[in-house]
């Protein structure tokens, strides 16, 4: 691999209630295979960012804090209110180190990702010299899914959601896995044009891929085509899809 001289900062988002989950238990610190999810998604960060781990914890903050500290050494960042992705990559921006280059996103309830896959993103990033870079992947049945919108020349435009999306777009089966990788102060300076201008009333870190695109950033998408890589835990049933995948891949515990 190259460009590990100066390892990345990883912001790992496990705030959430997790309210499809239907339990009193913070939804990151569900079992799979029994290890809490969030010890895998940490792990990988740590492969690829070593001690530039920013945890952003909310919902369940203490007992998050606890589970994982036992285990590996990261920086945590409270997100107090629930008020979107963006705001809680917001209460990570003061934990970022100075000396970082570029940043990268992931969620604490997507545990099947690899490092791998996280030094393919940051190389391509940085070989591209693009300014944000999209984690995507496609599938036959995008249902539900966030769109990856595209010009003509491949820079991505924008994301769209199910529920916003025209009936072309929705035939778009490139989809946003919800992973980025961004230049510092790209990064810094588009959060804080983002608008909760939403049913949600919330601060979408989405909306920085239209913000930057418009301001002729560099925006582009890296498309792996492993979506089991990918599978989000938000319910029971998640929870057995993903344990399912883990045991076919006969991945090694968490020591």
């Amino acid at each position: 691999m190259k460009y590990r001289k100066n390892k990345p900062a990883i912001v790992v988002l496990a705030a959430g209630a997790g309210k499809r989950m239907k339990s009193s238990k913070a939804k990151v610190l569900h079992d799979i295979l029994g290890i809490p999810m969030v010890l895998y998604v940490v792990k990988t960060a740590q492969k690829v960012a070593g001690k530039n781990v920013i945890l952003v914890v909310g919902n369940q903050a203490e007992a998050v804090r606890k589970v994982v500290s036992e285990q590996y050494d990261v920086i945590f960042s409270l997100q107090k209110e629930q008020l979107g992705t963006g705001h809680a990559v917001s209460c990570a921006l003061p934990y970022i180190p100075e000396s970082t280059q570029h940043v990268i996103v992931l969620c604490g309830d997507v545990p099947l990702l690899t490092p791998g896959t996280i030094h393919r993103l940051l190389d391509d990033h940085i070989t591209a010299k693009r300014d944000i870079t999209i984690l995507a992947t496609e599938i036959d049945d995008p249902k539900g899914y966030g769109r990856i919108l595209m010009d003509k020349e491949r820079n991505v435009t924008g994301i769209v959601e199910e529920t916003d999306a025209t009936d072309k777009q929705k035939e778009i089966k490139i989809i946003n896995t919800g992973i980025y990788c961004l230049k510092k102060e790209v990064l810094f300076d588009s959060l804080q044009k983002i608008t909760p201008n939403n049913v949600q009333g919330e601060y979408y870190l989405t909306d920085i891929i239209e913000i930057s695109y418009n301001e002729q950033k560099i925006v582009g998408a890296v498309i792996e085509k492993d979506f089991e890589e990918f599978v989000g835990v938000n319910s029971h049933n998640d929870l057995m899809i993903v344990a399912n995948i883990m045991r076919k891949r006969q991945r090694p515990d968490i020591s």
